[in-house]
């Protein structure tokens, strides 16, 4: 289970308020924090992905597709495949609910930058399958010549870095729960026009 320190994230909450308070409104300071715990929330779960065994970090990879809204259930949608001899692929998942066609999953849990040669090879495995769709997840990043060649190629692969990962974790509530939420009114004008 992911969780957040309440005390650290309300200090730190409290020092970004007390650096910047003066310059912009409410809702401007509300957003800065909550942009600002949201990206310690990220990096955070990197951590904890990078901690936690290999095989958990397939798996994730799996359920983060099935949350963003492909396939169907874990059972009937995805599944993950790595282990030795799996030709480079971690999982697959269906597209779609009726399995109309499968994306092709890898993890890489990394430190160092993602290059073209690895990117080289999740495409030469998807070749290996006949496939010409799949997502390539990191821990860290990718470099510049890894993106550059994803934009040149035949098949439609997603670079998803480190970053990227943390935040779509976020959105999609995998591996974390909502610790408070608040609710900014303003005066509705239409109301009082007519």
């Amino acid at each position: 289970m992911f969780y957040r320190q309440p005390r650290r994230d309300r200090a730190t909450a409290a020092s970004a308020v007390e650096q910047d308070s003066g310059n912009e409104s409410p809702e401007d300071t509300l957003n800065r924090i909550y942009l600002q715990l949201r990206d310690e929330l990220a990096s955070e779960l990197l951590d904890r992905i990078k901690a936690a065994p290999p095989d958990f970090f397939e798996k994730l990879v799996v359920d983060l597709m099935i949350r963003m809204g492909y396939g169907g259930s874990r059972e009937d949608a995805g599944k993950t495949v790595g282990r030795s001899g799996d030709g480079g692929i971690d999982g697959v998942i269906n597209e779609d609910r009726l399995g109309l066609d499968v994306i092709y999953l890898q993890a890489k849990r990394w430190e160092g930058t993602v290059g073209r040669p690895v990117v080289q090879g999740f495409v030469g495995s998807l070749a290996g399958k006949r496939a010409n769709k799949g997502v390539l997840i990191t821990t860290s990043k990718f470099s510049k010549d890894a993106r550059e060649y994803v934009q040149q190629i035949g098949a439609k692969i997603v670079l998803i870095d480190g970053e990227t990962l943390g935040n779509l974790m976020i959105q999609h509530g995998l591996a974390v729960t909502t610790a408070a939420s608040y609710d900014v009114k303003r005066i509705d004008s239409d109301y009082f026009n007519e």
